[in-house]
């Protein structure tokens, strides 16, 4: 395996697995640093990335952006072949961001950077994601958020009336004069997104509008087999790659990290 290291010095990774190789290696010497050595005082890792438009694709296939844990058990190999103690209930998380927090260590050549958590140390990350409109009208077909637009509203129209007689603004938005068959059952305040930062992932919520016995809202996860369904306006649903999800009867949203583009 310790051909996984090897690599020409005067040369950044060139492709996907060249870059691969140069995330694990520095990850692998970081974690023989931190606590001497000894790996058991190590609550995570936070891969930050921060890459043009150009090359994100790359980035992506490099840490399996679309296999959930796969890079995450790529250093679990390293880990366990060089004796690293790493709790067995140890986080992965990787982000995609503008820049990286003032805790995290620079890859050297590599628009990346890593910040391993050894105790309860709160960073602030930042995230962003894609909403596409698979089914139903709203006012774009996707959308961009980020961790750093707050409460992301989701329902009829974009200036929507509620009971309490104040208006609400919904950031993804289905007119309602819409003849679209998938917006018939859109609520005023239906659901909304909301960063969160302890998990440094979306979270969807259902509102008012969007649970029983009102108009409903449904998840298909491509990790959780069964239909998830949100039933209360306090408990959210953590969004995951490629998840669906259905508003009403028919509009159907998709979640993705993944630029609609991607190479």
């Amino acid at each position: 395996m310790f051909d996984l290291f090897k690599r020409n010095e005067n040369r950044g990774p060139r492709d996907v697995k060249g870059l691969r190789d140069s995330l694990l290696r520095f990850i692998k010497e970081e974690l023989q640093k931190a606590e001497g050595g000894e790996g058991r005082h190590i609550k995570g890792i936070n891969l930050f990335i921060s890459s043009n438009a150009g090359e994100k694709h790359i980035y992506e296939a490099a840490v399996y952006l679309e296999e959930k844990d796969r890079f995450k058990e790529e250093i679990q190999k390293i880990a366990d072949d060089f004796a690293l103690d790493i709790p067995i209930n140890w986080e992965m998380q990787i982000s995609f961001d503008d820049a990286f927090p003032p805790e995290a260590i620079k890859i050297n050549d590599l628009d990346a950077a890593i910040f391993i958590r050894t105790k309860d140390h709160v960073i602030q990350k930042s995230g962003s994601a894609f909403i596409r409109i698979l089914n139903g009208e709203a006012d774009q077909n996707e959308y961009q958020i980020t961790s750093a637009g707050g409460k992301i509203n989701i329902g009829r129209e974009k200036k929507a009336l509620v009971d309490d007689g104040f208006f609400r603004l919904n950031h993804i938005a289905f007119p309602a004069d819409s003849v679209n068959e998938g917006n018939k059952f859109i609520s005023r305040q239906h659901a909304h997104i909301e960063w969160n930062n302890d998990s440094g992932c979306f979270m969807l919520f259902a509102d008012d509008g969007g649970i029983p016995p009102g108009n409903k809202i449904k998840i298909r996860s491509v990790t959780n087999k069964n239909l998830i369904k949100l039933n209360s306006t306090h408990i959210g649903h953590k969004l995951e790659e490629g998840d669906q999800v259905i508003l009403g009867e028919s509009a159907v949203l998709e979640f993705s990290y993944l630029t609609a583009n991607k190479d």
